[in-house]
């Protein structure tokens, strides 16, 4: 496969130019990133009154997994993951919930994850993924 080096350039131009493309291009690296661990994607960009979860999915043994994901241009200032604040989870908790109870999903393990995604200098992304980043 054969790269245009100027237009791998304008891309990553355009993505750092506008947060909310930035932000749906994390996303679907994450999902790729997370299918290729074994994953099951079962809803993407959950939204409901109490919050918003970017991914919902299914883990090899099961286990629902809720998972934020958070994608910057660079960690110069702060690390990504530090934008998953307590209000943050707060929300997710309660879509989460409302998630279960809206889908009758009973007796079910679940968990929250969080997916960093940092675009490089040069290179590839680096992807971090902090499984059960925290707990309800």
């Amino acid at each position: 496969m054969k790269f245009n080096l100027r237009e791998l350039l304008w891309n990553k131009r355009r993505l750092l130019a506008d947060r909310k493309l930035l932000g749906q291009w994390g996303e679907k690296r994450c999902e790729k990133f997370l299918k290729r661990k074994g994953f099951r994607t079962l809803a993407r960009n959950f939204r409901c009154k109490t919050g918003e979860i970017d991914l919902v999915i299914v883990d090899t043994d099961g286990s629902l997994v809720f998972v934020e994901v958070k994608t910057r241009a660079n960690e110069d200032f702060s690390p990504s993951e530090s934008a998953v604040t307590t209000a943050k989870k707060t929300r997710m908790l309660r879509a989460a919930r409302y998630f279960l109870a809206t889908h009758q999903i009973e007796d079910r393990p679940f968990r929250f994850d969080v997916v960093t995604i940092v675009l490089a200098e040069q290179g590839p992304a680096r992807i971090r993924h902090y499984e059960n980043a925290f707990k309800p």
